[in-house]
């Protein structure tokens, strides 16, 4: 892709997740979805091979059949209410609609099928872009319809999604899938607390964005596609195994690592609301996406792939990517637990 047509689709993509984010009438968020969608499409088919083309279709299909439902619902809620605010959504099907759309568009159990899918067919570059940035434009429509959204079925779709991110990972050998489920997993812990405590959500949302761009950073500079491709990351720097290492653990909610601040600051707030259960089984299902970072883990620091070659280290030459900005999001990765108090305040 010429460097002209990228920056008009990346642009185009910024334009329509922030056209969505500040309207306040349903067709404009529409419009902004619609671009969003549209300017994503060429970057993910970018590769011209039959995987990237099916994740490109498959991504089209499921976005399009989303927005379409927003739309729809936004309409029947217009034919009864007489109005196109997006805060002032106040029939009960049109709620329902909305809910079921907004958990297509993010890959929500249990319509959480094509994102594995679409990111394995495409790039790190471009699953890094679909799980980080296309979520912000559908999060902001749930933040702003929280109030007439059912917090009992947001509550069963973020505990289905967070059993099914850690329980799809366990098998996966393809890094971006298990990326994709623990996408999936995560999203489930902002949707859980998104009715309940919506700036707990944004938190979350926001360190979820953070670490996920860290590993990806990782995981393109040293060029891990598979598990496998993990071992060899020790050839190539040293310093970049270990910081893998801890982003996985962080990822993974341990502490005292940042990952840690928006589970515990969730699994608090569900207790607090008398919502034991739901918490212990959040809990539960955090164990399955522990398992799959700590095999990544493993794999990545503590075994070493077979080397041809004689020399212990692969040959340096100067990075083609810019580590800066890794190096800045995994150190927020890492250290951002004690800031917990200052942050919630």
């Amino acid at each position: 892709m010429s460097p002209t047509v990228l920056m008009i689709m990346i642009s185009s993509l910024a334009t329509g997740t922030i056209i969505t984010m500040t309207s306040h009438h349903w067709l404009m968020a529409w419009v902004g979805l619609e671009m969003n969608t549209l300017a994503i499409i060429p970057i993910i088919s970018t590769m011209h091979n039959p995987r990237s083309t099916e994740a490109a279709t498959k991504y089209f299909l499921t976005q399009a059949a989303a927005s379409a439902m927003i739309l729809f619902s936004s309409m029947i809620n217009a034919w009864q209410t007489g109005t196109w605010d997006i805060t002032n959504l106040s029939y009960n099907p049109a709620h329902i609609l909305l809910t079921a759309a907004l958990a297509m568009k993010l890959g929500l159990a249990p319509m959480h099928f094509w994102l594995p899918e679409v990111l394995q067919g495409s790039t790190l570059t471009t699953a890094l872009i679909i799980t980080t940035w296309q979520k912000l434009a559908p999060m902001t429509l749930i933040f702003m319809t929280l109030n007439n959204l059912s917090t009992t079925t947001l509550i069963l779709l973020g505990l289905l999604s967070s059993i099914i991110g850690g329980w799809g990972g366990l098998n996966q050998t393809q890094t971006r899938k298990i990326m994709a489920f623990s996408s999936i997993a995560h999203l489930g812990w902002m949707i859980t607390i998104a009715s309940i405590m919506p700036n707990i959500m944004i938190l979350n949302l926001m360190i979820y964005m953070i670490m996920t761009t860290a590993l990806f950073s990782s995981l393109i500079l040293s060029k891990s596609k598979t598990i496998q491709d993990t071992t060899a990351t020790w050839t190539l720097s040293p310093t970049l195994t270990i910081m893998m290492m801890i982003l996985l653990l962080s990822l993974g909610g341990l502490p005292p690592l940042t990952g840690f601040m928006p589970k515990w600051l969730i699994l608090e707030e569900l207790v607090a609301q008398n919502l034991s259960p739901t918490a212990t089984i959040m809990a539960m299902s955090a164990l399955l996406s522990l398992f799959f970072y700590m095999r990544l883990t493993y794999t990545t620091t503590l075994t070493l792939s077979p080397n041809t070659a004689q020399t212990k280290f692969k040959w340096r030459f100067k990075p083609n990517h810019m580590t800066l900005f890794m190096g800045t999001s995994s150190t927020v990765s890492i250290f951002l637990l004690p800031l917990t108090p200052l942050i919630i305040q």
